[in-house]
């Protein structure tokens, strides 16, 4: 056992020794750890969420039993398909492989693992400072403002597209500078492997895939003798291979076309399926017309000041640096890395711009280039402290930084959980409501989900159906009680013309979500029932100040179950926003009822905009009446055409179709409802009829008698 024991021994030592110089990032790290660990069921789901697990499942699905239908069958929407699981598959094998099957489990575990990878981005944003600055202070720097940026440290726990994506472009940074040091064919197939994992995380990637051989380009040039050349050329070989392989395995959807699939998957980078509008600065863009402004301004408005002024600073030095070396700058390793870094930072949103990429929630499809800046903030501190003379003024630099540090730290726990809805001081956050009506706020809608366990804590019966009711539950344990006269309801971060709120989430004096009475939309019900409806349908629609007020009386129990199309004839074309001229001025809107995942393709294989608000959260049944609140638009309308969509039957129709199916006979299936064919339609009949059941739901599986009989489509 001596000999084992003195083996034991050296290893620990040898291990201290190591790890000695590097307590300052290790510590903050562990500190990190902890904090997330403590927090991690304070953030809510993505609605991203289930739709990246399927993206997974379609791929592990297609790996075990092949063929292309069976990936694309696998997923929600066509355009999922140009979303790579280099992380999401693995995330799902460890569900698998822990036996999870609690949807609550799912995400805690989602939650930790997404962190993990965010964290280990700091580890490598530690490590590839070192090898820039030589200087640990600058090192542990640049980690804390990599790891202290209020929006990106929320979503390090439930966005599984931005998140794994910086972490991994300064895992490939450091990789690149790597392979540059060493120069070795082994070390550039290695960043090949990097970049190809990056690429298959998002087409974004492509940055750092035509940086580094533009790199080995210039060194091609300088190189003298052929053993040098020929050096670049079989590393800028292996990297190339690498790189495409990695990104061609794992990716499924290319397998069956590499060619054409990968002249697709490049198109979607500025020509994303997916527009939705998006609130800047007070007006609503598509996500394909924002101004040029939109990008550099959000990063501006929400990365923490120090860090900000820092990192101009040191993009203004790297600059000054290499002017007067001019090409020779691309011939330092260090100070080419300098450059790089700035590259990355500056040249993606450059890119977006010229091609009018989409763009939106606010700048997370961005997210990743606060890896290069918090590497050109920590310069930016290196070269304030170098320029100033003496240990006391230098001390006081860091001092700065670290005042900067602790009042992000402070600031982003007084909005906690809503970090993701931090801005700083470039914008007005005292005036109420003032970043709500400017800018894009809470796009999860996690306000709505705090707003629910608010609810499910109050033991106040909820309308049934809120809007994000499954993921509030899934992730705070929320439990809600049953009631066919609901006592109240959850309104997100819109403007209504209600009373005072039980319950308000908010950030900055800025609403998310609030919690209203069912009386509130009896009010409304009160006000335009005396007035005459400008639209008379199923229901009659009012306006009232900047919503519309729907109102049914009787209500029938399909109400929840409805869809409304408003096709909106402006006034005066010319006059509108751009992302109103849709259709030669006209533009199909889909108000949703009632929580359909089907829903929204079918809208969307008949030419319908897919655009959809879920309106239930306003709406309520009380006294046999339907009332509901939708958004009106904000410009000057013609006319208003409404269909919805099934038809809503009134009292004799559905006395009709029931009489009609009892004159069938037996029903086609017996369950809590009787099943009958009346008119090529399915008519369920229950008696006796609870006429406030209005939230139940159905789930056919329906199997042909013969496949062969069904049409070709």
């Amino acid at each position: 056992m001596a000999p084992l024991s003195a083996a034991g021994g050296r290893l620990q030592s040898v291990a201290s020794r190591a790890l000695a110089p590097h307590w300052g990032a290790l510590l903050a790290l562990a500190l990190f750890l902890i904090a997330g660990l403590a927090v991690l069921d304070h953030y809510g789901a993505a609605v991203d969420g289930p739709t990246q697990r399927r993206v997974a499942r379609a791929n592990l699905d297609y790996l075990a039993n092949g063929g292309p239908e069976r990936f694309l069958t696998g997923l929600r929407v066509d355009s999922d398909k140009f979303y790579g699981a280099a992380l999401e598959a693995p995330m799902l094998l460890v569900e698998r492989v822990f036996g999870l099957s609690d949807v609550r489990g799912i995400y805690m575990l989602r939650h930790l693992l997404l962190h993990l990878c965010y964290l280990a981005g700091g580890l490598f944003a530690y490590l590839l400072a070192r090898r820039l600055f030589h200087n640990r202070a600058l090192a542990v720097t640049a980690t804390l403002i990599f790891l202290l940026h209020p929006r990106l440290y929320a979503h390090s726990f439930f966005n599984s597209k931005d998140i794994p994506f910086l972490a991994m472009f300064i895992i490939a940074l450091f990789l690149a500078h790597r392979a540059f040091s060493r120069d070795r064919v082994g070390a550039f197939a290695l960043l090949g492997v990097g970049v190809g994992v990056l690429v298959n995380l998002r087409i974004m990637g492509v940055v750092l895939l035509a940086a580094i051989p533009a790199l080995r380009a210039l060194d091609l040039a300088f190189a003298q003798g052929w053993p040098e050349r020929k050096r670049i050329i079989l590393s800028t070989g292996a990297f190339a291979l690498t790189a495409a392989l990695a990104a061609y395995v794992l990716m499924p959807y290319l397998w069956a076309d590499p060619v054409a699939r990968a002249a697709e998957w490049w198109t979607t980078l500025s020509n994303h399926p997916t527009r939705p509008s998006q609130l800047f600065r007070g007006t609503l863009y598509l996500s394909t017309d924002l101004p040029p402004s939109a990008l550099p301004f959000w990063f501006a408005i929400t990365a923490p000041p120090f860090a900000l002024f820092l990192g101009l600073i040191g993009a203004a030095a790297v600059l000054m640096r290499s002017a007067p070396a001019r090409i020779g700058a691309l011939r330092n390793t260090r100070q080419r890395f300098r450059l790089l870094a700035l590259g990355c930072f500056a040249l993606p949103v450059v890119g977006i711009i010229l091609l009018n990429a989409n763009a939106y929630d606010e700048w997370r499809h961005v997210y990743f280039i606060w890896a290069p800046f918090s590497l050109l903030a920590a310069y930016g501190l290196g070269r304030l402290s170098s320029g100033l003379r003496g240990r006391v003024p230098q001390a006081a630099v860091y001092g700065l930084a670290g005042v900067g540090l602790a009042a992000t730290v402070v600031s982003a726990s007084l909005i906690h959980p809503n970090q993701q809805e931090s801005f700083n001081f470039l914008v007005d956050r005292v005036a109420p409501e003032h970043l709500r009506t400017r800018y894009v706020m809470d796009p999860w809608s996690f306000g709505v989900q705090q707003a629910v366990a608010w609810l499910s804590r109050s033991g106040i019966a909820p309308a049934d159906g809120l809007a994000a009711i499954d993921l509030a539950t899934v992730v705070h344990r929320v439990r809600l009680p049953r009631s066919s006269s609901p006592d109240a309801f959850v309104v997100g971060n819109f403007p209504e013309p209600l009373g005072p709120a039980l319950h308000t989430v908010s950030v900055y004096a800025n609403t998310l979500a609030t919690v209203r009475r069912k009386s509130d939309l009896r009010m409304v019900y009160e006000t335009v029932r005396r007035r005459e409806p400008f639209v008379d349908s199923a229901f009659d629609m009012h306006r009232l100040g900047g919503d519309l007020a729907l109102v049914k009386e009787p209500c029938a129990p399909s109400f929840w179950r409805t869809w409304a199309h408003l096709k909106i004839t402006p006034l005066d074309v010319g006059d509108i926003a751009p992302e109103w001229k849709a259709q030669q001025g006209l533009e199909e809107r889909s108000w949703r009822l009632r929580q359909d995942p089907d829903a929204a393709n079918k809208w969307k294989a008949q030419g319908f905009e897919e655009r959809s608000w879920p309106l239930v959260v306003y709406g309520a049944v009380f006294d046999g009446k339907c009332v509901a609140l939708v958004p009106y638009p904000d410009y000057p309308v013609a006319d208003i055409e409404v269909e919805w969509s099934p038809p809503l039957l009134d009292d004799n129709e559905a006395r009709d179709a029931m009489l009609r199916a009892k004159e069938e006979g037996r029903p086609l299936a017996r369950s809590a409802y009787d099943m009958h064919l009346v008119d090529g339609e399915l008519v369920y009949i229950q008696e006796p009829c609870n006429p406030d059941d209005t939230g139940t739901r159905f789930f056919l599986n329906i199997h042909p008698k013969r496949a062969g009989d069904l049409p070709d489509e």
